[in-house]
């Protein structure tokens, strides 16, 4: 099963890819395991200082699950329990990786798509792109796992809205709603993608995790303690603050090291 969720790098930038391009890349439990497998090993990788998330060919980023399963796979509530904890585990991986996320998105976005696509920190589409989740009109619920996902995208109120009608968004409404971050032109997707991709990969990769880390910190309600606090001046003692502000001050182009 490792074709279905391919990895290319190219220096400190990888490309994951979600390959079943014949069925528009829709999900198969063992491609949700291989993809969980692949954010796990990406995320011990010191090299790397960003991924792309997309979907193989120019017609889906992923519109899914792949229904086809359901007769054998999900069928019945224990069936669906254990066809569950490969996409809690993936949606957990995702959560836990600490390098910058971009996803890449073309044409169709629903479902399971939308949900990985949600899971990265920065999502750009096309002007074709669609969204969604109509899972009610299969009579299936969204469990915990993935419902907090979409609510930690658009929030609960929009959540709850895409679930109840189960319509299909456009990139503007998608925009809207904070589904999205960028809409650009259908041909410039990949382009815009990568540029964002070594943007992000030329910046202080230990600022991009600490930043992760305090925002999601801050996502607790419980008072911060002095220690907390204490971290966010921690980067002063990097050698990367170092090459930055005398990259700034000498007008060249700082070269972080993550140290």
């Amino acid at each position: 099963m490792t074709n279905v969720v391919l990895v290319d790098r190219d220096g400190d930038i990888a490309i994951v890819t979600l390959n079943r391009p014949d069925k528009l890349n829709a999900f198969t439990k063992g491609m949700w395991e291989r993809l969980g497998a692949v954010m796990d090993e990406l995320s011990s990788d010191t090299i790397l200082r960003c991924l792309i998330v997309r979907g193989a060919g120019d017609r889906a980023f992923s519109p899914g699950n792949d229904i086809s399963e359901f007769t054998d796979q999900r069928s019945n509530s224990t069936q669906a329990e254990a066809y569950g904890e490969f996409m809690n585990a993936t949606i957990q991986s995702f959560r836990a990786c600490p390098i910058p996320k971009v996803a890449m998105i073309k044409g169709v976005c629903v479902g399971g798509g939308l949900e990985v696509a949600g899971l990265c920190d920065i999502r750009i589409c096309g002007q074709s792109s669609r969204f969604g989740a109509p899972i009610s009109k299969l009579g299936l619920v969204m469990g915990y796992q993935e419902l907090g996902a979409l609510r930690d995208l658009v929030g609960a109120q929009a959540a709850y809205e895409i679930l109840l009608e189960g319509r299909i968004l456009d990139a503007t409404e998608a925009l809207g709603k904070g589904i999205v971050s960028r809409v650009v032109a259908d041909d410039a997707v990949e382009a815009e993608a990568l540029a964002t991709a070594q943007r992000i990969a030329d910046g202080a990769p230990l600022v991009h995790r600490w930043h992760r880390k305090f925002l999601d910190r801050l996502a607790d309600p419980t008072p911060l303690s002095e220690d907390e606090i204490k971290e966010a001046y921690a980067c002063y003692d990097t050698e990367d603050f170092k090459t930055g502000y005398m990259a700034f001050l000498d007008k060249k182009k700082p070269d972080f090291k993550g140290r």
